[in-house]
């Protein structure tokens, strides 16, 4: 087995030509070099500065490396599936779950289709279609509807092995790009694709008909921190009131440094609170330079705006003593991306008496008490969790809750899509086209 490149990064704008171009020349100069199959982990959203299809365009470079190569390719939830991909590959699987916790087995998945190619077992073949659906991330999960018995049909028929491999794919609605939609892909052997499409045009029926169980809709920040105070009055016990910011949650691209959250919770008067990890390098260093124990009064977050969408910056002043300083690594041991090595880059807590504050060097979407308890912040001991995340956070932390209250915090990452001014999706497209037509 050769290893050409592993890497990864918190989303975030389009990917730099320079840093597209040599992921690429690694990969491809290890096809060139002979192989028998490639096996790709690639996430499914990428957007390039030059061009807006990463993993299409890649795997259109394998092809044209080695047109007759297997290529197998995993793909997460999210990916914007698109026609370049799947005419350059072989077989694709994707994530079934939302949290991602079938990582290890969607890439079984994809292998076992490879070897079974690579062997004459079966000859793959795929049908795959899309939507012009945007859905909202929120309400994508497989682990309830309107996606749940979506994504149960499509496992069910892999597991009964009607089909090779099929997959559902939510999308990620915040890429401006034409093929940003619902949509899934099924492998079928090639002299039986009849089952794998008549399985298709269910599946995508199924979703076209509750596409207005996809869209989701806020409510205001101020009623959502009220609305986690009263439910520590009303769920007694142990275990924290978890609010998730989602409007500004790196693992889709914002920044993690917006603090109207935190804001409005401290005003509405939470106590036994911890928040984090909030990016904002230059708070690190200042807590860093005063060491532990000092008291300092300093603003937080809110280094970057969003001028596209009205965002301005506005940072949070507080006072507080430094609790607790760390080099920011630690492994995840909880459900989703186990045994991975976390590196926020130096952090610091800031105790202000009502919150502990982590601050972190880099930017990352917390999934897992790690983030909070190598710094020495147990979050099972506080009334209420605040961090930044849409759906990722159950993994780790809704074992723990005693609720979970959804806080539409601003950022890049809002559900209300009306903010962004999209320019290149096809269009019409629900639900920004409430009469749009499947097609």
């Amino acid at each position: 087995i050769t290893v050409p490149l592993a890497a990864n990064a918190e989303p975030s704008g389009p990917v730099d030509a320079r840093a597209f171009e040599r992921m690429c020349d690694d990969i491809c100069g290890a096809v060139a070099a002979g192989c028998d199959g490639v096996m790709l982990d690639l996430h499914g959203a990428m957007v390039c500065a030059d061009h807006d299809d990463g993993e299409g365009d890649l795997l259109s470079r394998i092809r044209r490396v080695a047109p007759e190569l297997p290529v197998a390719v995993a793909l997460d939830f999210h990916t914007n599936l698109s026609r370049a991909m799947v005419e350059n590959a072989t077989v694709i699987t994707g994530y079934c779950t939302y949290p991602h916790v079938d990582m290890y087995e969607t890439g079984q998945r994809a292998a076992r289709v490879l070897l079974q190619s690579l062997r004459g077992e079966a000859t793959p073949r795929m049908a795959w279609g899309s939507l012009p659906l945007l859905t909202h991330m929120i309400k994508q999960t497989p682990a309830a509807q309107p996606m749940k018995d979506i994504m149960d049909k499509a496992m069910d028929a892999e597991a009964r092995g009607q089909v090779l491999t099929a997959s559902v794919f939510g999308g990620f609605p915040l890429a401006d790009v034409p093929h940003a939609s619902l949509s899934a892909v099924i492998t079928g052997d090639a002299g039986a694709m009849a089952a794998a499409e008549d399985l298709l045009e269910d599946l995508l029926d199924m979703a076209w008909d509750r596409r207005a169980d996809f869209v989701f809709d806020p409510e205001p920040l101020a009623q959502s921190i009220a609305r986690a105070k009263q439910l520590d009055r009303d769920l007694p016990g142990s275990g924290p009131i978890i609010l998730a910011d989602h409007g500004d949650n790196t693992g889709a691209g914002g920044n993690g440094d917006s603090m109207a959250a935190t804001a409005e919770a401290l005003n509405q008067g939470l106590e036994g609170l911890a928040v984090g990890p909030i990016w904002d390098p230059e708070a690190v260093d200042r807590l860093w330079q005063a060491g532990e124990g000092a008291q300092v009064t300093l603003p937080l977050g809110a280094k970057t705006a969003a001028p596209a969408i009205g965002l301005k910056a506005a940072p949070l002043t507080l006072s507080g003593r430094v609790k607790a300083l760390t080099h920011g690594r630690f492994t995840i041991t909880g459900p989703m991306m186990t045994g991975f090595t976390v590196t926020l880059g130096r952090t610091a807590v800031l105790d202000t008496g009502a919150a502990e504050i982590l601050l972190s060097e880099s930017r990352s979407e917390p999934y897992d008490l790690g983030y909070f308890t190598h710094a020495g912040i147990d979050p099972r001991r506080k009334n209420f969790v605040l961090l930044k995340s849409r759906q990722h956070f159950r993994a780790g932390f809704e074992p723990i809750a005693r609720g979970i209250v959804l806080a539409a915090g601003p950022g890049v990452c809002s559900s209300d899509y009306s903010l962004f001014p999209f320019k290149n999706l096809r269009r019409p497209i629900y639900p920004l086209d409430p009469d749009a037509t499947r097609g």
